[in-house]
């Protein structure tokens, strides 16, 4: 098994550090290897970093277990070390691993805490949307407006989930406290009260129409700006936008995800934009200028003489300013040659004589063939 890094090394803080020096150290080191932050090839070590500087936190942060860390190493603290130095006392596991993600990004994965009557108090869920939107509007940008569910007082109990005339009552299991002790040898483990899940609360006779809760569910109407810039399934917090918390905890987050409709004409590929642009047979034989569509209006494009379908034209700045980055990228445009169809008589005639001239004129006319047909050759052969 590896050893394990010393916490005070992993977030480079002295022995000494106040709290104030070990929570900046942490917030620096969390935003640098945080997953939404880390992609690739470096995901995985990033996830790794990220999860060893939380625990490292998580351990001197609090006062009981960074003594017992100081004095016994990695042994005082390890939940699986039974009867070991700064076991009782040590607190529910779950509490004491708890997400502390909301200590930097602003949510806490339904991390419980507790109220200064000693109750539990629980962090709303996060809400998840999906949102699609244009090619346009992502690179420009809007506001707009989106229906989400969302939980109020209910009207009937006032939010105190009992049926009107009576009131909820202390639960027995706990005494109004939210959870319980649990003592196993050495070990003290403190878990949400299995009666009254943590409220501290037990309801006789529950309100009708929420069934107890307090709160019914309705949909409310929440304004949301785009970004300029926004990629296909990048994503936007709305903090506190989630679902309410438990005896007065912490809303969770809106997560709106973006999802691109397909355009009718461009591909997006990160900053960049590819199209295909078709170009007649005369055209490409004979040159001129065509014009193709951009995103912010048209754009004069010079084919030269003899261009060959595939051939790809690179217009820069017409492509899109991602939500991180500096410059707008480019527009590539790939031509692709149309055969004439439907053809009259007299044309038809007419590209027989040119076909018979082309040939007369040998090679010269046609640069790929000569190599085209020896490979063939070969191949058979």
């Amino acid at each position: 098994m590896a050893t394990k890094r010393d916490y005070y090394e992993t977030l480079g803080v002295p022995k000494n550090a106040s709290e104030e020096e070990i929570k900046k150290a942490y917030r620096k080191l969390a935003m640098k290897h945080h997953p939404d932050r880390n992609h690739g090839d470096t995901s995985k070590d990033a996830e790794a970093k990220f999860k060893e500087v939380k625990e490292a936190y998580e351990m001197l942060s609090d006062g009981q277990k960074r003594a017992a860390y100081d004095q016994y190493g990695h042994a005082g603290v390890d939940p699986n070390m039974r009867g070991g130095p700064g076991a009782e006392g040590f607190g529910g596991f779950a509490e004491a691993f708890g997400d502390i993600f909301g200590d930097v990004f602003g949510g806490g994965g339904g991390r419980g805490g507790r109220t200064s009557s000693g109750r539990q108090v629980f962090r709303g869920s996060d809400l998840s949307y999906a949102m699609e939107i244009s090619l346009e509007e992502a690179a420009e940008g809007k506001t707009t407006e989106i229906r989400i569910p969302t939980w109020d007082e209910c009207d009937t109990c006032h939010g105190s989930g009992a049926k009107p005339g009576t009131k909820p009552i202390t639960c027995t299991t706990c005494h109004g406290a939210g959870a319980v002790q649990m003592r196993q040898g050495f070990f003290s483990v403190q878990q949400t009260c299995p009666t009254c899940h943590g409220s501290g609360k037990i309801i006789p006779e529950p309100c009708t129409v929420c069934h107890g809760q307090g709160k019914i569910k309705r949909n409310k109407t929440l304004e949301v700006k785009i970004r300029a810039g926004i990629d296909d399934g990048q994503r936007m917090r709305v903090t506190g936008s989630g679902e309410p918390g438990v005896n007065g905890g912490p809303p969770g987050d809106l997560y709106i995800e973006i999802r691109l409709k397909k355009h009718d004409i461009f591909e997006r590929d990160g900053d960049n934009l590819h199209c295909v642009v078709p170009v007649s047979m005369t055209t490409a034989a004979l040159g001129g200028e065509i014009n193709v569509p951009t995103l912010k209006g048209a754009a004069a494009i010079d084919i030269p003489e003899g261009t060959q379908s595939g051939k790809q034209f690179r217009l820069r700045g017409k492509g899109i300013k991602g939500v991180n980055s500096s410059y707008p990228g480019d527009l590539y445009c790939h031509v692709r040659v149309e055969t004439p169809v439907k053809l009259t008589e007299h044309q038809r005639k007419v590209l027989k004589e040119l076909d018979e001239s082309l040939k007369k004129g040998g090679e010269k006319h046609s640069p790929t063939d000569k190599g085209w047909f020896d490979k063939a050759k070969e191949f058979f052969s």
